[in-house]
C-alpha cells in the first residue's frame, strides 16, 4: 500500500529501510513519518510542524476508511486475487499537492525520465526533512513558481510538462479541496491535466475506488490480457470493468497484485534526457 508512494529508486523524500520513512507537505508544515509493523502491529513515530498531522491521517493511509466489503468479483480470476489478498486496502494522503506535482511529471514519458526528474527536483528544490532521516520534503508550489528556466532544463523537464507544473503551482491552495470533495473534475479544471493525471491522485489522495488510469501505455493492455488473453484497448478495458463500477480501480489493483502483466515481447522505449537538448 505504502509502496505506491514510492516515485522509483532513489526518490528522496520516500524510503524503505527499516520500515517506511516520507516526507510530505501538510496543511501544519513539512513533516515526516516512520512506520513499521511488528507482531500485527503498527508503529509510528513523526517529526516536524506537520508530524502529527502525518499520525492523525495514518489510519486512512493504512486503509482504514476503505469500503473493501462493498466489492464483489465478476471474473474467476479477480475473485481468486482477492481470495490470496483479502488484507488489500486502498490508503489516501488527504493532500493533493506532493501527488499531483509527481504525476505530471509522469505524464507520457517512460518511467525512468519522470523518476530521474523527480529526484533532481527534489534533491536541489526540496526541503531538507525534520528528523533523523536524510530525506527532501518535496518542492513547494512557491518554490517551483520561483525556477528559472534554465534550472527547469537542467533537472531535464520538457515544456508541456513545465507549462503544467506551473498551471497547478498557481492555483495549488484550491485544489486541495479536491480531496475534502473527491473531486478529480476540480483537478481537471486546469489547463494540461487530464483524466489519466486526475485518476493517478484519486487513487492515493482519497483512495477512489473507482478511478482507472485511462490513457496509461501499459494498464488497458494489461487488464484485457488478464481477463480475455487478448490485450486491447482503453474502450475494451472500460466495457470488461463495466460490471465494477464504482469499484473500477480495485478490480484492478487485485489484478496489480496478482502480477497479471501480459508478456512483453517488443523493445522497451529508450527514455529522453531533455538535459541534452
Amino acid at each position: 500500500m505504502l509502496g505506491r508512494l514510492r516515485r522509483g529508486p532513489g526518490d528522496p523524500s520516500f524510503s524503505a529501510e527499516g520500515g517506511v520513512w516520507f516526507a510530505a507537505n501538510t496543511p501544519c508544515g513539512p513533516g515526516t513519518v516512520h512506520i513499521t509493523r511488528t507482531n500485527g502491529e503498527v508503529l509510528a513515530e513523526a517529526w516536524g510542524e506537520g508530524g502529527p498531522w502525518l499520525l492523525d491521517g495514518l489510519p486512512a493511509l493504512l486503509g482504514a476508511d476503505d469500503t473493501v466489503d462493498e466489492f464483489v468479483a465478476h471474473h474467476p480470476i479477480i475473485a481468486e486475487a482477492r481470495m490470496q489478498r483479502p488484507g488489500l486496502r486502498l490508503g489516501a494522503t488527504n493532500r493533493v499537492w506532493d501527488l499531483l506535482f509527481a504525476s505530471i511529471l509522469e505524464q507520457k514519458v517512460t518511467g525512468v525520465e519522470a523518476f530521474r526528474t523527480w529526484r533532481e527536483l527534489g534533491r536541489r528544490f526540496g526541503e531538507s526533512a525534520p528528523g533523523p532521516k536524510p530525506l527532501k520534503v518535496p518542492p513547494t508550489p512557491q518554490r517551483l513558481l520561483g525556477l528559472q528556466d534554465w534550472e527547469w532544463h537542467q533537472c531535464g523537464l520538457d515544456g508541456a510538462r513545465r507549462r503544467t507544473l506551473i498551471n497547478v503551482a498557481q492555483v495549488a491552495h484550491r485544489l486541495e479541496k479536491a480531496a475534502e470533495t473527491r473531486s478529480r473534475e476540480l483537478l481537471e479544471k486546469v489547463p494540461g491535466v487530464g483524466v489519466w493525471t486526475s485518476a493517478e491522485v484519486a487513487q492515493r489522495a482519497w483512495g477512489d475506488p473507482d478511478a482507472v488510469s485511462v490513457g496509461d501505455y501499459h494498464v488497458a493492455k494489461n487488464v484485457t490480457w488478464a481477463l480475455t488473453g487478448k490485450p486491447g484497448d482503453d474502450d475494451a478495458m472500460m466495457e470488461l470493468l463495466a460490471p465494477y463500477q464504482p469499484q473500477r480501480h480495485r478490480a484492478v489493483m487485485y489484478l496489480v497484485a496478482a502480477g497479471m502483466r501480459r508478456p512483453r515481447r517488443a523493445p522497451r522505449f529508450s527514455p529522453r534526457d531533455y538535459r541534452r537538448f
